[in-house]
């Protein structure tokens, strides 16, 4: 895959898996996928980790705890054992609408 909505490091066996987990999160204030939103940065995979770098849409973002905390689980779910989950908020670059994927954009009639 070539066209990664977000910058993947790691094993190709496990990109899809990786994409998939992420598209599972819901930002529950704009009700569709992180992935969609463009809250991800990037995913670096080594033997002992998966880290996902993401934002919010505003640093104010009442639900940041609970949209990392379901990232993690579905992270924990579609990769093999003894990987340790890491997903690290970050606030540069900032997020724009930019970020959007299409559809998110055509979901909110932009």
């Amino acid at each position: 895959m070539t066209d990664s909505p977000y910058p993947y490091e790691g094993p190709d066996e496990l990109r899809e898996p990786i994409l998939a987990a992420l598209r599972r999160v819901v930002d529950p204030e704009v009700a569709m996928s992180i992935v969609d939103v463009g809250l991800v940065y990037g995913v670096t995979v080594t033997p002992a980790c998966v880290q996902v770098l993401m934002t919010m849409t505003s640093a104010a973002c009442p639900v940041a705890d609970v949209i990392v905390d379901d990232a993690c689980t579905e992270l924990d779910r579609a990769v093999p054992p003894g990987r340790r989950i890491a997903v690290e908020l970050v606030w540069e670059p900032a997020w724009t609408t930019d970020r959007m994927s299409d559809r998110a954009k055509a979901f909110m009639g932009w």
